[in-house]
């Protein structure tokens, strides 16, 4: 079964820091362009980093300088390094990515969300 896994979230302070792993697991051949998206309570889920397969990376304003997300293609895992965190990065924090994966006899290639992790910044 493909699938995301995501883990690494926690209860922080302001100015603390956390790392959240996303790992990609089935048969998989390869993960695609990947991202971070969060949504905090009563707001609509949005994207605060992506990746492509070739390492290019792009963010959200509001986390450029203090957010560096990253991967590990022989591992199909992509990381999101969280410094200087404020109480208005409180949100799940989900992980999507494009997999390239076996599926009935043929390659396939879908989208797909982790479950999402909760990140609770403390001030």
């Amino acid at each position: 079964q493909v699938q995301l896994v995501e883990s690494g979230g926690g209860l922080v302070q302001a100015g603390g820091s956390l790392r959240l792993s996303c790992a990609a697991s089935g048969a998989i051949l390869r993960a695609n362009n990947m991202a971070w998206h969060r949504q905090a309570p009563g707001k609509q889920r949005e994207l605060v980093a992506g990746i492509s397969s070739g390492g290019s990376t792009s963010y959200a304003d509001s986390v450029k300088g203090r957010f560096t997300i990253s991967r590990d293609n022989a591992k199909n895992t992509m990381y999101l390094q969280m410094n200087s965190l404020k109480p208005e990065d409180t949100a799940v924090y989900y992980c999507k990515a494009g997999l390239t994966y076996y599926g009935g006899g043929s390659l396939r290639t879908n989208d797909y969300w982790g479950q999402g992790t909760q990140v609770t910044v403390s001030s």
